[in-house]
């Protein structure tokens, strides 16, 4: 009988893999499925294009080519446009739908401003994000063109006097700037937007991060869905979408939620040729990490300018103040600041007054400033497209910048339970982890084929970390079963008496820390570092070895580490390997010993030094930071000893705000 009883259970074990196997086949099957289907529309649609797709649209020989060129020096300052911007100036003058994919910095704005102080009538612009608009304006207003904003915080009187000039065939206003919400729920606005398009003034509609109109996309809006009338409403206005990322997916979805099947799309490539991609692993001190980052900034990046990203508007503040405290010219950024504030402190880094702006994701979309040299995310970003965007405003002279990300695991719980409530959420934040934690592969590649590319890593030219160690180090390739055993082992112990384990938990556990009922007296810490045990925790949840529960409270939701839907997976026959980035020189038994995993983690933090952040370069030449008093109030002059000790105090908030 027991023998009986036995093969009893290895069958039912059998069943359950292969019932485990057969769904990750599906799920593969409807992967390709999916991507069979994408390739077909790009097929189908390069195939049987319309004859406007056919026109050459580089061409300078339009009626509006030699204005569009005089403009272009004479009020922007251009000598030189990038590529796919006079293609797609040249297709919104000619009235048609166009949709622009391009890279963060690539020129986008520029692409519907032209157009616009050279048309008759009003550009309409909607844009996302209060912050992001002020920041444009900011930018036009220094050319001296013509551009308002309306929104919920615009002032009554001032309201009324851009509605008027809509329809007033002799103001100057050239560009209007709104939200989607503005679109959607105000009905006197839409009104007027008819009276605009019946005199005729609507020169045409401008949607700005159009990936937001997409539920697939990294930053669904659903006023965006909104816009969907606008076609139907307007149909002699041309649509310009733009936006720096999106899916094949993502775009389809977005040509029918805004009628534009028959539009012109121009996709430019992904690749950033001169951003060198890094990761470092983030210490658990707080103090050391801004120890480490100053020193950054006022030793390899002397003199240069850069952002700092972090999670949330406490964060950023605390970062400000610490990174000030070592010495460090900054001022802090977030969308709970004053709108006056926030100018002034993106004033003072445009003229180089202040070195480094530390912010939350509220700064950065439009920004105007090609020699930014670096950014840096203190925190991890919730998605591969959001770190696309928030890093690629770095280096949009072209020259080489660094683009710095300080990892941790608890940041990618800390953003899990922000985003897991999100269709694609938890998906889109599990595709940076992978990035993140990989120790072999080319960043730029991954890069690519997030974003549906293919580039090889010798497109990189060694301009990521993980090319760049490739000289000095070798990948060994380990089996960690024993480990993997151990952590599920306690994941179960967790569930059986009900004391579920965060990741600080179980890792505290493992090490045989924290709360003695959750340890688990068989289980011998490891002799690894925490970070190596971070590492393997992150490949057991990327492969469903383990899975994140999310439980709310009355102030906060937690994630807790359960047993995933592969957990059986685990067995003594059963492989988990990970990879790990040894020294060239190391021994093969000494991977996953304590010294080489130390080893491993200074090699992680290792400084990779760059020709470019050498301020004496003739090859870089810096915009050296300012040392003239910064004054903000002109009616009171700062003594040169408050201007040593006081005067970046300007550009931190003096009092607690309100916090997410």
């Amino acid at each position: 009988m027991d023998t009986y009883r036995k093969e009893l259970a290895d069958v039912k074990q059998q069943l359950v893999e292969t019932e485990q196997l057969l769904q990750d086949v599906l799920k593969r099957q409807s992967a390709l499925l999916q991507k069979k289907e994408e390739l077909e529309t790009i097929l189908r649609e390069s195939s049987s294009k319309p004859k406007k797709d056919d026109k050459d649209w580089s061409l300078t020989d339009f009626k509006w080519s030699l204005k569009l060129k005089e403009k272009m020096k004479s009020v922007f300052h251009i000598d030189k446009l990038r590529p796919l911007q006079m293609e797609t100036m040249n297709v919104t003058m000619v009235g048609e739908d166009c949709l622009l994919i391009m890279p963060t910095g690539g020129g986008k704005s520029l692409c519907f401003q032209l157009p616009a102080i050279i048309s008759n009538g009003i550009t309409l612009v909607v844009s996302p994000l209060i912050s992001l608009v002020e920041d444009q304006l900011v930018a036009l207003e220094s050319l001296k063109i013509e551009a308002k904003t309306l929104n919920s915080s615009t002032e009554r009187t001032e309201a009324t006097r851009i509605m008027n000039a809509m329809l007033d065939k002799n103001d100057p206003l050239k560009i209007l700037y709104v939200t989607p919400e503005k679109l959607a729920k105000s009905k006197r606005f839409m009104a007027k937007l008819e009276k605009m398009y019946q005199l005729g003034r609507f020169s045409r509609l401008v949607i700005d991060e159009v990936h937001c109109c997409s539920q697939w996309g990294h930053d669904f809006r659903p006023d965006y869905k909104f816009l969907g009338i606008m076609k139907r409403q307007f149909p002699e206005v041309p649509i310009l979408g733009l936006t720096a990322t999106a899916t094949v997916k993502v775009l389809n979805d977005v040509k029918k939620i805004l009628c534009l099947n028959e539009c012109i799309l121009f996709r430019a490539s992904f690749n950033r040729p001169n951003l060198f991609y890094e990761i470092r692993s983030k210490s658990s001190n707080a103090k050391e990490v801004l120890k480490e980052i100053s020193e950054d900034i006022l030793k390899k990046f002397r003199g240069l300018s850069g952002i700092v990203y972090c999670f949330s508007r406490r964060e950023s503040e605390d970062v400000t103040v610490g990174l000030r405290e070592l010495g460090v010219r900054v001022g802090c950024y977030h969308s709970d600041l004053t709108s006056s504030h926030r100018r002034k402190v993106h004033r003072a880094w445009l003229a180089n007054d202040i070195q480094v702006i530390v912010a939350t994701v509220a700064f950065g979309m439009g920004i105007d400033k090609p020699d930014v040299r670096f950014v840096i995310h203190h925190s991890l970003s919730k998605s591969m497209e959001n770190l696309y965007q928030e890093s690629g405003r770095a280096g949009r002279d072209d020259k080489v910048a660094h683009c710095i990300i300080y990892y941790r695991l608890n940041d990618v719980m800390r953003q899990s339970t922000m985003v897991f409530t999100e269709q694609t959420g938890i998906e889109n934040l599990y595709a940076l982890m992978e990035y993140c934690s990989d120790v072999s592969r080319c960043r730029r590649s991954m890069i690519a084929r997030h974003f549906g590319e293919t580039w090889s890593s010798s497109d990189c030219n060694r301009m990521c970390d993980n090319c760049k160690a490739a000289s000095t180090s070798t990948i060994k390739t380990k089996n960690v079963n024993k480990y993997a055993a151990d952590v599920l082992t306690l994941v179960k112990r967790g569930r059986q008496i009900e004391q579920f384990h965060t990741l600080t938990k179980l890792v505290d556990a493992w090490f045989g820390k924290g709360a003695p009922t959750l340890r688990v007296r068989e289980i011998k810490a490891p002799t690894l570092t925490r970070q190596t045990c971070e590492r393997i925790i992150a490949m057991m949840l990327l492969k469903g070895y383990l899975k994140e529960d999310f439980h709310f409270t009355p102030y906060s939701t937690i994630s807790y580490i359960m047993s995933g839907p592969k957990s059986s997976f685990i067995t003594a026959n059963h492989e988990v390997s990970l990879d790990f980035q040894v020294p060239s020189h190391a021994k093969d038994k000494s991977v996953l010993s304590e010294t080489s995993s130390k080893s491993e983690v200074k090699s992680s933090n290792k400084r990779t030094s760059l020709p470019v952040h050498d301020v004496d370069s003739e090859n870089s030449p810096p915009r050296k930071i300012s040392k003239r008093p910064i004054i903000i109030d002109d009616d009171e002059e700062e003594e040169e000893e408050s201007t040593k000790n006081s005067d970046s105090n300007d550009f931190i908030p003096q009092k607690p705000t309100k916090h997410e």
